[in-house]
């Protein structure tokens, strides 16, 4: 069974309906359906939570959430050494520190395929599987 990793750009496309949040979508309710499972890490929920709440205020962002939860996605924690291996992703493939975390969960099981929106991933689209979704 595949499993998504959808970043924060992925579920921020969804919520606000822009160019992906069909696909989005469709991975959601794939995921509900038993035919996938989507996952996001911790440091991606909270951008999703913190880009909310700078936006919309806090209400929003509880309702965002409290949303996205109840499609039972789980969000894997960044523990000790998921940590240091996204710091070591960071380090070495010159990228943000966050988004490193979607790369070391995509990479660490076959059959996961790391979903965004930010096309600043192409440096690392030999190491994960990654679906692009389209440009604004």
């Amino acid at each position: 069974m595949v499993t998504y990793v959808l970043d924060s750009s992925a579920l921020l496309r969804y919520l606000h309906n822009e160019p992906g949040a069909q696909r989005v979508s469709e991975i959601m309710d794939e995921h509900i359906d038993g035919v996938c499972e989507a996952i996001v890490s911790a440091p991606h929920w909270g951008e999703v939570a913190g880009i909310t709440y700078k936006l919309y205020g806090r209400p929003e962002m509880e309702q965002v959430l409290s949303r996205l939860t109840a499609f039972g996605l789980p969000v894997i924690a960044a523990d000790a050494s998921r940590s240091v291996r996204a710091a070591v992703i960071k380090v070495d493939k010159r990228m943000p520190y966050v988004d490193a975390f979607g790369v070391e969960l995509a990479g660490q099981v076959r059959d996961r395929v790391f979903v965004t929106a930010d096309f600043d991933f192409k440096g690392v689209a030999r190491d994960v599987s990654i679906e692009f979704l389209p440009r604004k």
